[in-house]
């Protein structure tokens, strides 16, 4: 194949005779034998000519691009098979990114959910709860009757005399169109209005607030976030990101229905639960019997209207009571009658919203 070849130091153009192989080309430049590989060739398209290049050298090649073409007929152009070369490892870098990426979010962050929960400071905490309480208060408002959540109030501070915990429990009632309680981080425990006309009894209110409340002491509540979020996405929701990506998820993360626990912490938080009330001397027997009624086992035969939403975040809800009935102990009311008929009429004064299918 000829060719026209420039040294690359003067301006002298040398008709030259080029031999292309597999793996090379070859030439004699100057009187000099030149042999340059093909993984260090590169190919530049002057569309009727072709310009080949030694990587790190001036010296160059111009050659017809139907000869070049011809040339390494057979066998795919050296820049073809470099382009392919790099995209295969651009694909399989890809690749082991996300698997990487997914790795961590699925499996590495569950698993250090519980070490970096207890890790993490109770007041970046207090500040996330405080970041979630402000997004939720949007779509949930508390409730307007005041003497039942001055009555709440005052039972998440009774709490804490019999919790081990960093924080202050701050039960609050809020409108919601479903029925269910859930802790948020750093010690707030929301109780809907529809789960107030719910219970039955001041012990199945007691016990559903302990149970939550011993979420928060476990730290079950941040051990869900991280699982939701990650450390990345926690830090832009408390400091504020220039995205906006880590208040989205907090939105997604704080509904009430992506808050999740494992089996374990459900259970774990309903033996602690009856632990407190059971320490401040008051009844642990709701617990049971307010499982049990949702589950449809006493006297309905299916499940009570307007709580699927509980039963679908609180699994095993039959198994559950039966091992909190076995725990429970006698002891005194968690409210007077005049402070159950405050908490009752505590989402009154606002129309309450069906629940949702």
């Amino acid at each position: 194949m000829r060719a026209r070849a420039h040294d690359g130091e003067t301006a002298a153009v040398h008709e030259v005779e080029v031999e292309v192989s597999s793996w090379a080309i070859s030439f004699r430049l100057g009187g000099e034998a030149q042999l340059w590989r093909m993984s260090e060739v590169e190919v530049e398209s002057l569309g009727d000519q072709v310009r080949l290049r030694r990587r790190g050298q001036a010296a160059r090649l111009t050659v017809a691009a139907e000869d070049w073409r011809a040339a390494v007929a057979g066998d795919a152009a050296p820049v073809e098979r470099r382009h392919r070369r790099r995209e295969r490892r651009l694909v399989i870098g890809l690749f082991i990114a996300a698997a990487a990426i997914l790795l961590f979010v699925f499996v590495g962050v569950p698993l250090a959910s519980g070490p970096l929960a207890r890790m993490t400071p109770p007041a970046l905490e207090e500040s996330l709860g405080d970041t979630y309480a402000a997004q939720l208060s949007i779509a949930f408002p508390p409730c307007a009757g005041q003497e039942g959540q001055d009555v709440l109030h005052a039972f998440g501070d009774r709490l804490e005399d019999g919790m081990d915990s960093p924080f202050n429990i701050m039960v609050e009632a809020v409108e919601a169109p479903m029925v269910n309680a859930f802790a948020l981080p750093g010690g707030r425990v929301l109780i809907t209005g529809d789960l107030i006309a719910e219970v039955e009894t001041p012990d199945e209110l007691a016990a559903v607030i302990a149970h939550e409340a011993a979420h928060v002491e476990q730290r079950h509540v941040m051990q869900a976030v991280w699982r939701s979020l990650g450390l990345g996405l926690i830090l832009d929701a408390v400091v504020g990101g220039g995205t906006g990506a880590g208040q989205q998820a907090v939105l997604l993360a704080g509904s009430v229905t992506e808050l999740r626990y494992s089996r374990d912490a459900e259970a774990e938080a309903d033996v602690r639960g009856q632990e407190i009330l059971q320490s401040l001397g008051y009844s642990s027997e709701g617990m049971g019997p307010f499982f049990r009624r949702l589950a449809g086992e006493e006297q309905r035969g299916e499940p009570a209207a307007g709580v699927m939403e509980f039963l679908s975040t609180h699994p095993d809800s039959l198994r559950r009571a039966e091992a909190s009935n076995l725990r429970a102990r006698p002891g005194a009311p968690a409210f007077s009658p005049d402070d159950w008929r405050k908490i009752k009429a505590a989402c009154d004064d606002q129309p309450r919203r069906p629940s949702s299918d």
